[in-house]
């Protein structure tokens, strides 16, 4: 993992991106000029670009100014002497820093770089859904969490090796059917007490508790590892992340179980124990959990993501609160992509543009306690942000299952403000 002060030095790769830090730009790069001011007023100034920031309701052509890592002042018509760097936005999407709510980002045990995946996509801040348990997320705030430029803050896995072991299984004998179990989801490896012990030891990093609920992971020991997760997430006052796909309980057994604020995440997969009913409809007790509080997510990942299942859901007016990719190793390139994408993805299927990036902002960001304010470009928040390009031409968008929809537009990031440093994407 490059320290922030290596990674201003070098060029990250990063699958098809590449980014700069602003000290490294030539004259032969975009827009970016230093102007003489004595003294400046802000240290960045992005220039009649397009701001698009949800939380503010604005979508206009307006400057923003960035000063000692916040955000200044969004207007029109800041001189551009008053700023000791410019970068020219014009006929580009400015908004803030994107929020990917659920990545894995364990570096070398099955998670992309962030730095590398995330930040080289305009997206400033991830949450690592759960690559860590109680025995390592230690080690994973030390060297994963501290060094990056990207914000990441991890959730505690209730297994007590997170995903370390995600390939490792075996019979159980509470099961009758073949069904295998990862060793360490085994309810009779869990323990709440010691996975909330290292939730409060690593706060303010940590920010929840995770729990995967699927039949080849618990069984029919669903519920009775749900019950010993919320207990650790009450024991440590933080949400609870619920992976759940094919859980072996009926999902309103499993939704009566969840608190207000804690998330839902795969929530458009196709498999059994769906959010929709046999012919298609929303289930009552899923519209039931939305209006109690829980927070619905799609998180893409390899096998989670039906276009099907997710037009249906528009199309009744249940749209996510959020919108993530769960990307890892196994699904960069495969399908997933980067948050983008996924926002492109949801133009396919006839979401708003604003209301797609209001789902990876102002939402996400009011979901958990980051330590920072983000979200928006109010004055005085963090100086997260993203520049992007909407390309127009013909896309192919997929979904979990190879199925395909063709697309106008794409969301194609160019430029990342991070903490209030200016990163290029070259490509």
């Amino acid at each position: 993992m490059l320290t922030r002060r290596e990674f201003s030095r070098n060029f990250l790769a990063g699958g098809t991106a590449l980014l700069a830090s602003d000290s490294l730009w030539t004259a032969a790069k975009p827009p970016v000029r230093s102007v003489q001011s004595s003294p400046p007023d802000c240290d960045l100034l992005i220039k009649g670009g397009t701001v698009i920031d949800p939380g503010q309701h604005l979508h206009a052509v307006m400057d923003v100014a960035v000063k000692d890592g916040k955000i200044l002042e969004v207007s029109r018509d800041f001189p551009e002497s008053r700023a000791l760097k410019v970068v020219l936005a014009k006929d580009r999407i400015v908004a803030p820093g994107f929020i990917d709510l659920h990545v894995h980002c364990f570096d070398g045990f099955g998670g992309m770089n962030a730095d590398h995946y995330c930040l080289g996509r305009g997206v400033t801040t991830v949450v690592d859904a759960g690559s860590a348990g109680y025995l390592e997320i230690g080690g994973f705030v030390k060297y994963i969490v501290n060094p990056s430029v990207s914000r990441i803050r991890p959730l505690v896995n209730i297994s007590a090796l997170g995903l370390l072991v995600s390939g490792a299984a075996k019979k159980t004998s509470h099961d009758s059917s073949d069904r295998f179990m990862n060793v360490m989801d085994n309810p009779d490896w869990v323990y709440p007490k010691l996975t909330a012990q290292a939730a409060e030891e690593n706060k303010p990093a940590v920010v929840g508790i995770k729990v995967r609920l699927q039949d080849t992971v618990q069984g029919a020991r669903d519920l009775e590892c749900l019950k010993m997760a919320l207990e650790a997430a009450e024991a440590s006052h933080l949400p609870l992340m619920a992976h759940i796909d094919s859980p072996y309980s009926p999902l309103p057994d499993i939704l009566k179980m969840m608190r207000k604020g804690d998330v839902f995440t795969h929530i458009y997969n196709n498999h059994s124990h769906g959010i929709l009913d046999a012919r298609g409809k929303i289930l009552p007790e899923v519209r039931e959990a939305r209006e109690r509080g829980i927070i619905f997510d799609p998180a893409h990942g390899r096998p989670h993501f039906s276009f099907d299942t997710a037009e249906k859901a528009l199309q009744q007016d249940f749209l996510p609160d959020t919108i993530s990719t769960d990307l890892n190793t196994g699904n960069v390139g495969a399908g997933v992509f980067d948050l983008p994408t996924m926002v492109s993805k949801f133009m396919v299927m006839g979401m708003d543009l604003d209301k797609a990036i209001e789902r990876v902002t102002i939402k996400p960001a009011q979901v958990f306690d980051y330590g920072a304010k983000l979200g928006t470009l109010l004055p005085g928040y963090e100086a997260d942000i993203g520049i992007f390009e909407l390309q127009e031409g013909k896309f192919v968008f997929e979904d979990s299952d190879g199925k395909k929809r063709m697309g106008n537009q794409m969301l194609v990031n160019k430029s990342a403000i991070c903490r209030g440093q200016l990163f290029i994407n070259e490509t």
